[in-house]
C-alpha cells in the first residue's frame, strides 16, 4: 500500500501566514456532482504497546466492547484489536496495532494528536470520579466551544478526551464495566496538528464537504454537514511543531465514512481529480478502504459502512475469539503460537 506522500514543508514565515489567513488553496473546487457527503468518522487506528495492557484499559476501564480480535492484514503476526459499541457501528470504532517492545512515537505535525470520545452531558462527574479512582491522571473538566471535556492519556501515551455533548443520542455498550447511562457513545471527533492551514482547510471544505464552524486562537473547528457527534475535526495550526513519528502511543490514521462501494468509487475519482495520491480499493473484510495523505501529512482513509463486523461472528459473540481472513486461515496454528496470549474481557 502506498498511502501517499508528504508535501514539502513551508518556510517558518509562510507557515505563520497560513495560521492567520486561511482559506485559499491549490486544491480547486469543481462544479461537477460530488458523492454523498461524508457523515463523519468511521474509525481511528493507533499503535499500542502490550496488547493485554491495551485490552485492560479500553475494555475493562473505559468500558468499550472488544468487537473484533484479528490480525493486521499487512503484518499477520501482529494483532489488530477493534473496540466500539455493542454492534461495532461505524463512528464508534477505535482500533490498535500492538507493537510490544517498540519505542514510543512522537506526537507532532502531520498527525492526529488527540482522539475525542462523546459522553452524555450529565456523565462528566461520573468520569471524573472513575478516572480518579483508577489513578489515571487527567485535566478538567474545562470548556471548549461551549462543551465540557476531560483530557487524559492511555498507558502508552495516546492523547484522549471525553467530551460532554448535549446532542448525543447513541447508545453505549451496556454489558461492560461502565453503566450504560454513562458509557462512551462513540467518537466526538479528532484533532489534527498541522504546520500550515490553507491546503488542509480547503481539502476539508471544498473537496470533502466539511464546513468551518468555529475558531479559537490557532484551533479551527470543522464539522461534517450532517452535524452531531463523530462529525468534528479540529485543526491545530502549529507552525513550529516538529513532524510526528508514528510508533507506540500515536495515531496511525483516521478513516471517514461512506455508505457503499459506489460512493467510495466516486470519492476516489474526486480525490484523484483534486490532485491527491489515492490507493486502489483494499478489502479489509469488515469494510473496503482507500487511503491518501492530506496536504498536511495526516493519513486519511475512506471506508465503507458495510459489510460490518457481524460478517463472520454473531452479534453476541463479537470479539470472543481470534478471527482470521481466508488468506491466513491455513496459518492459524502458527499465528496462535507467535501472537502474544491475551485474556479477553468478560461481559456482564
Amino acid at each position: 500500500m502506498n498511502p501517499g506522500r508528504r508535501t514539502t514543508p513551508q518556510t517558518p514565515i509562510a507557515r505563520r501566514t497560513l495560521c492567520e489567513n486561511g482559506l485559499s488553496s491549490d486544491i480547486k473546487s469543481r462544479n461537477r456532482r460530488l458523492p454523498k457527503e461524508i457523515p463523519g468518522i468511521h474509525h481511528v487506528t493507533a499503535i499500542a504497546g502490550e496488547p493485554q495492557q491495551n485490552i485492560e484499559f479500553y475494555a475493562d476501564f473505559l468500558g468499550l466492547r472488544l468487537v473484533k480480535l484479528t490480525v493486521n492484514y499487512d503484518d499477520p503476526e501482529t494483532y489488530h484489536l477493534y473496540y466500539g459499541d455493542e454492534d461495532g457501528h461505524p463512528g464508534t470504532i477505535l482500533t490498535f496495532f500492538p507493537w510490544p517492545g517498540a519505542p514510543g512515537g512522537r506526537k507532532g505535525a502531520g498527525q492526529v494528536t488527540t482522539t475525542s470520545f462523546s459522553i452524555p452531558r450529565d456523565s462528566v462527574r461520573y468520569w471524573v470520579e472513575r478516572l480518579g479512582k483508577h489513578e489515571v491522571a487527567f485535566t478538567g473538566p474545562v470548556d471548549r466551544f461551549d462543551e465540557q471535556l476531560i483530557s487524559f492519556s492511555d498507558p502508552d501515551g495516546l492523547n484522549l478526551e471525553l467530551v460532554a455533548h448535549a446532542g448525543e443520542i447513541r447508545r453505549g455498550w451496556g454489558r461492560g464495566s461502565v453503566p450504560r447511562e454513562h458509557a462512551i457513545r462513540g467518537f466526538f471527533g479528532v484533532t489534527l496538528s498541522e504546520e500550515g492551514y490553507e491546503k488542509t482547510s480547503s481539502l476539508l471544505t471544498e473537496t470533502m464537504g466539511f464546513k468551518l464552524t468555529k475558531q479559537e486562537g490557532n484551533r479551527f473547528r470543522y464539522a461534517a454537514r450532517s452535524g452531531g457527534p463523530g462529525a468534528t475535526v479540529d485543526l491545530l495550526c502549529q507552525p513550529d511543531a516538529r513532524p510526528g513519528v508514528v510508533s507506540v502511543g500515536t495515531v496511525h490514521h483516521v478513516a471517514w465514512r461512506t455508505p457503499d462501494d459506489g460512493q467510495q468509487k466516486m470519492w476516489r475519482e474526486e480525490l484523484v481529480e483534486a490532485g491527491l495520491n489515492v490507493t486502489p480499493v483494499i478489502d479489509r473484510k469488515y469494510f473496503h478502504s482507500i487511503y491518501f495523505r492530506e496536504p498536511g501529512g495526516v493519513l486519511f482513509e475512506i471506508a465503507t459502512d458495510p459489510p460490518g463486523f457481524a460478517i463472520d461472528e454473531r452479534k453476541e459473540e463479537l470479539g470472543t475469539r481470534l478471527m482470521l481472513p481466508p488468506q491466513f486461515e491455513s496459518f492459524r496454528e502458527h499465528l496462535v503460537q507467535v501472537l502474544p496470549r491475551v485474556k479477553l474481557p468478560k461481559m456482564a
